[in-house]
Parts: C-alpha cells; structure tokens; sequence
C-alpha cells in the first residue's frame, strides 16, 4: 500500500484537482485497493468546503469529478500517514516543512514528476481568469503519469 497527499494552500483548486486526477488514473490502472489518495490545505479556510465551482467545473468538463471532496487542513500526523506528501509550490513546500516532524516523509513538488512541464509549480488559479484553471488541469494530468509510473515502481507493478 501506498498513501499519497497532495497539498497546497486552501485545499480547493490545486490540490482537490490533484487528488481527482490521480484517483481516476490509480482506479484505472487498476490500482485502487493499493494506492490511497488524499489532499489537504496548508490553511485552514476552507476546511469542510468543496473544491472552487470554478475548478469543479473546468475538471468536470476534463472527465473528473471533484464534488465529493472536501477541504482538511494538513497536520504533522499526516507526515507519518503518507509516503508520499506533494505540495503545489515553493510556499507549500516551505509551509510543509516547517510542520515537518522527525522521522516524517519527506515533501516534494508534484511537478517533480511532469515529463513535459516548462514549470516547476502548479500556479494558483484562484485570483485569475478560465485559463488558469485548465492550466492547473494540463500539469496535474502530466505529473500523474510521472507520479504513477513511480509508485507502480514501488509497488512491484514494473520491472
């Protein structure tokens, strides 16, 4: 079993995003009894709310359905709960750290695991227009195929 957590600010444009896209391409390897997903905020907003009816909707016309998801604040337990914690940018990141306890997983950006991406951080749509948002959904959909092709690794799927 692998657990991952995808994180950025509020909990509900980036990371939701993230958490939908990553669990329809897990279910459709067929790998969804292995892999757990989750996504939580830096802040604590938002907590309780579904994600942005603007990213619900730019996602839900790329296939994926975020209405379910409801924003949480990340907490240091989480470091010990998860193999995999992935933060959106640079401030989460430094955010995650800093709540990092010893002996936790280690953060990451998720554009770590883009194959095409010109960037090294998903921008945050939330004060800018449409395309933002579809902006958020074009490197989440790459760095999925990066992130699932490593945990397949880790999970004995490939050789």
């Amino acid at each position: 079993m692998r657990r991952v957590l995808f994180v950025c600010l509020g909990n509900i444009c980036r990371s939701p995003t993230a958490h939908g896209i990553f669990q329809q391409r897990v279910e459709e390897a067929g790998l969804g009894e292995r892999i757990h997903i989750d996504s939580a905020g830096t802040g604590d907003w938002h907590v309780g709310r579904p994600p942005d009816s603007r990213m619900q909707e730019a996602a839900l016309q790329r296939g994926y359905d975020l209405s379910p998801l409801r924003a949480r604040q990340v907490s240091a337990e989480d470091f010990h709960h998860f193999d995999h914690i992935l933060a959106m940018d640079n401030s989460n990141l430094a955010d995650l750290r800093d709540i990092q306890p010893a002996g936790g997983a280690e953060p990451r950006l998720l554009l770590d695991y883009a194959r095409a991406a010109d960037t090294s951080e998903v921008p945050d749509p939330y004060y800018g227009g449409e395309a933002g948002f579809y902006q958020v959904i074009d490197l989440v959909e790459d760095a999925a195929e990066g992130l699932l092709k490593t945990l397949r690794q880790e999970l004995g799927e490939l050789s």
